[in-house]
C-alpha cells in the first residue's frame, strides 16, 4: 500500500495506526513531502514498513517496494493468547479454552487492541479512534454498546470477566491468567 501522510480529512498517520491496531498486516509504504527525522519515526512506529520523501525516483520507488514486499511480518505475533483467549488476526477467529467466539469486526477491533495493549487503559474515545474507521455516524456509546456485547459473548464462552472497567479512566482487558 503507498499512502501519503498528507490526506484530506484524515491523515495517513491515523490511517496507518488504524490498520495496524486492527491486525491488518498489508505492506505499508509511506510516500511524502516531509524529511524531518521526527516525521519518519513517528511513521514508522505507527506502523509503515518504510518511509519515502518526495520527490523521488520511480526506480527508487520501485525498488522499496520489491524490498518491502520482501520482508516477513515476524515482528507482530501471528496468534495473540492471554491465558485461554486466543485471537488470530489473520483468520478473525477468537477461542475460549478452545471453543470458537463469533464476533462483529468492530467487537474483534476491541478485543484485539485490548490484547495488543494489555496492561494500558482505554478511554472509550481512545477505542473509537482505533477500531472505527470511516465511520461520522459512530460515536463513545457505541463503543460501549460494543464492550457490552464482547463481554456478553465472552461470558457466554466461559470468559467470567474479560474486560474490566477501570471507573472514571476506561476499559482494559482483565487478567485471565
Amino acid at each position: 500500500m503507498l499512502l501519503d501522510i498528507m490526506l484530506p480529512g484524515i491523515d495517513g498517520l491515523t490511517i496507518c495506526r488504524k490498520l495496524r491496531d486492527a491486525g491488518d498486516q498489508a505492506m505499508i509504504l509511506v510516500i511524502t513531502a516531509r524529511d524531518a527525522i521526527e516525521d519518519k519515526v513517528a511513521t514508522l512506529d505507527a506502523g509503515a514498513d518504510d518511509y519515502i520523501v518526495k520527490p523521488f525516483d520511480l526506480a527508487e520507488l520501485s525498488a522499496r517496494v520489491r524490498a518491502v514486499s520482501r520482508r516477513t511480518r515476524e515482528s507482530r505475533p501471528m496468534i495473540l493468547e492471554r491465558g485461554p483467549l486466543s485471537l488470530d488476526p489473520k483468520s478473525a477467529r477468537v477461542t475460549f479454552e478452545g471453543r470458537h467466539v463469533p464476533l462483529t469486526r468492530t467487537e474483534h477491533a476491541i478485543l484485539e487492541t485490548l490484547m495488543r495493549n494489555s496492561d494500558q487503559i482505554f478511554t472509550s474515545s481512545m477505542l473509537l479512534d482505533r477500531v472505527v474507521t470511516f465511520d461520522v455516524g459512530s460515536g463513545t456509546g457505541s463503543i460501549k454498546t460494543h464492550i457490552a456485547n464482547l463481554r456478553r459473548k465472552l461470558r457466554a464462552a466461559g470468559c467470567t470477566d474479560p474486560i474490566e472497567t477501570v471507573y472514571g479512566l476506561g476499559y482494559r482487558l482483565s487478567d485471565l491468567s
